[in-house]
Formats: C-alpha cells, sequence, structure tokens
C-alpha cells in the first residue's frame, strides 16, 4: 500500500479488529471444537445450546465481508498512489494480478493444509475458501481500479440483488450443480469440490470497497461521514428485510427469538447479512477515523492489520496445534477464550517484526506480496 505515512490508518485499524475476530471463530473451531456447522442456503441450520455459543459465532460475521470491502479499498488506494509514483496502469493492474494468484495458490497449496488438522476427518480433495475468494475477486476486480465509484457501485448492486434471486431453494440442497455453479456462486458440493466462498457474492462487496476507496483518496473526510451513515442506515434497513422474512433472507427464519433473528445466511451472504456485518464495519471505521493523527509501533490493532496475510497464515497453524496438543477433546467457550488471547500474545510479535522486514522492502519488491 506504500509508504507508512500514506496509510489511512483508519483502515488498517478495522482491518486488524477483523483479524481478532476470524482467530476467535478459528479458536472455537480447532481449540473448542464448538464451531457451528454453517449459516448455508440449504441443509440444517445451525441451532445453538446457548446464548454465548451463539454470540461466540455472530461477533466473528463482520470478518469476510470486512475482508472484501477492505480489499478493494485497498486495491484503489493502491492504484492512486503508484500511479503518482509514476507506475503504469499495465504495471498496476499486472501486480494485482500476481497478487490475486497467489492468494488462490495459498489457499491450494498452504491453507488447506492448515485444515487438513481439523477435528475429526478431513475429507475434501480440493477445498474453495476465504483466500481463494480474495484472488478470485482482486483479479477481477484489477481490471477495474481506475473506474469511477458510480460504475462500480452499480455492478455491486447488480450482483447482489442477483445472488438474492439467483440463489436456488433451499430444499435443492444435495442436488447436483455443475462445478463452474460452485465456484461463481452456489456454495456447497461433494468431497471432490467444496466452495464456501464462491466468486461472485463476495465480488459484489469488493466492488462497492473500490468505490469507497476512490471517495476516500478524493475527500476522506466527506467520505467517512458517509461511512457512519450508509453504516447507521444498513443497520436500519436490516430488521426491515428480516422481519419480512422473504427477499434479502435467501431462506426463511430458522427458529423463533432473538438468536433465530439474528442467525442469517451466510454462505452465500444474503442481503440481511451484508446490512448486518457490513452496517457494523462501516460504523466502526468511522470511529477509528477519530484517532486518525494517532499512531503507534506497538498498537495491537495496526500490528495485526498491517500484517493480515501474515497472520491468517500464522494463526491457522497455530490454533490448529493447539487444538491437537492441549484440547483433543475440546473444551468449554470460557476455556477457549483463554487459547484465544494466548494465541493472540505469541501472533503479535511475530506480526511486529514481520510488519517491521516488510516495510522495509521497496515498493516493487515481490516480498510485499505477503
Amino acid at each position: 500500500m506504500g509508504d507508512s505515512r500514506d496509510r489511512v490508518r483508519a483502515l488498517d485499524r478495522l482491518r486488524g479488529l477483523l483479524v481478532l475476530l476470524m482467530a476467535l471463530d478459528h479458536a472455537n473451531y480447532f481449540v473448542a471444537q464448538r464451531h457451528s456447522s454453517g449459516e448455508y442456503w440449504g441443509g440444517p441450520f445451525p441451532a445453538y445450546p446457548s446464548a454465548g455459543a451463539f454470540l461466540s459465532r455472530l461477533v466473528t460475521h463482520p470478518a469476510a465481508p470486512g475482508f472484501f470491502f477492505l480489499m478493494g479499498a485497498g486495491m484503489a488506494l493502491f492504484e492512486f498512489r503508484r500511479a503518482d509514483a509514476g507506475w503504469k496502469p499495465r504495471r498496476i493492474r499486472g501486480h494485482l494480478l500476481l497478487r490475486g494468484v497467489v492468494l488462490i495458490a495459498l489457499q491450494l497449496l498452504v491453507v488447506n493444509r492448515a485444515w487438513e488438522l481439523s477435528p475429526g476427518a478431513w475429507s475434501l480433495t480440493v477445498y474453495i475458501g476465504v483466500l481463494a475468494a480474495l484472488g478470485g475477486a482482486m483479479i477481477t476486480a484489477a481490471w477495474l481500479v481506475e473506474a469511477r465509484a458510480v460504475f462500480l457501485l452499480i455492478p455491486a448492486a447488480l450482483l447482489l440483488i442477483g445472488i438474492e434471486l439467483l440463489t436456488p431453494s433451499p430444499h435443492r440442497w444435495g442436488s447436483g450443480f455443475h462445478p463452474l455453479l460452485r465456484l461463481l456462486f452456489i456454495p456447497g458440493g461433494t468431497r471432490a469440490l467444496w466452495v464456501n466462498y464462491p466468486l461472485l457474492p463476495w465480488l459484489g462487496v469488493t466492488f462497492y470497497g473500490l468505490a469507497f476507496g476512490e471517495w476516500l483518496r478524493k475527500a476522506p473526510d466527506k467520505a467517512m461521514r458517509r461511512s457512519l451513515w450508509i453504516g447507521i442506515g444498513a443497520l436500519l434497513l436490516f430488521p426491515v428485510l428480516r422481519l419480512g422474512g422473504g427477499f434479502g433472507n435467501i431462506r426463511p427464519q430458522s427458529s423463533g427469538g432473538w438468536i433465530g433473528f439474528l442467525n442469517v445466511v451466510k454462505y452465500p451472504p444474503s442481503l440481511t447479512f451484508l446490512l448486518l456485518t457490513m452496517g457494523f464495519n462501516l460504523i466502526v471505521l468511522r470511529f477509528f477515523y477519530l484517532f486518525e493523527g494517532q499512531s503507534s509501533t506497538w498498537d495491537p490493532l495496526l500490528v495485526f492489520g498491517g500484517s493480515p496475510l501474515f497472520f491468517y497464515l500464522t494463526h491457522l497453524f497455530l490454533y490448529a496445534g493447539m487444538g491437537r496438543l492441549f484440547t483433543p477433546g475440546g473444551t468449554s467457550l470460557p476455556g477457549m477464550l483463554l487459547y484465544w488471547l494466548l494465541g493472540l500474545a505469541l501472533l503479535y510479535p511475530a506480526c511486529l517484526g514481520f510488519g517491521i522486514w516488510k516495510r522495509r522492502q521497496s515498493s516493487g519488491s515481490l516480498l510485499r506480496l505477503l
């Protein structure tokens, strides 16, 4: 993203917060072994034995959409800064395309090895997770990185609405779908290919991030005011669509009460899921912008938010190892929180050192792809 003096630290702080929430979700999976089965468009919807079990999942939901949004915003800012430094459009696009390929390769060659350490038997040949989807979205969005915001918001809206209309009825869960349809917009699959993060639903969030990045580079204060009001508007629209129970939900509410009301479809992300999570993200982003002038090398959110890929790759193996060595039969949620915090304490100096080393690399270095 360029010189650290040019960074929008609110973006890094939000990314750092989302990294912490993501780690909580994966500690829940590997260490506590109490992770939900997944909020899919079909099949059994997760039921939770307690409010604590549900909340431990709910608070982690902003991570995935936040990563796609922040990636889009980062791409727009990267294009602006590199163009200002004299990079030609072809070089900028080539860098982004290469980074997207690296993300997909890391998913298939590294990250999936971590998931093989999962509790129980791992029997998937090819798994398409969040890193592969981020890579695919980056490769696609790289061709539009110079587009104006208005031309990005239209395809973003069409994608988000289209997914609501095209996602199959829940009763078709278990049906055979062509692998290309799985990769594009229908999560699920077989042992040969399982897709949690198809490209198109998350590409819409990336396009919105690109548009926000253009707003940000033109008028940061105005962009952050928009962030607040759009976030508030999203949270106000959420209960309207949720209470309606139809369009925007992908499938009907699974149960009554407040847990059922907040238990929304993530795979693929329903409009209600995105309104709830991105509403939170945009409001928090505006809050972090209040501290834009304050920075510290030791700030945990900036440390983690400045090295998200390094954190992602290392934390999976760390928590998987903890689960294998110390909690092979799982543990309680309070016990899991201690392991989560221990993992963060171990990862903090590693991310701090990695971030310092990475910033010393030249702007054109391939090492900055990490």
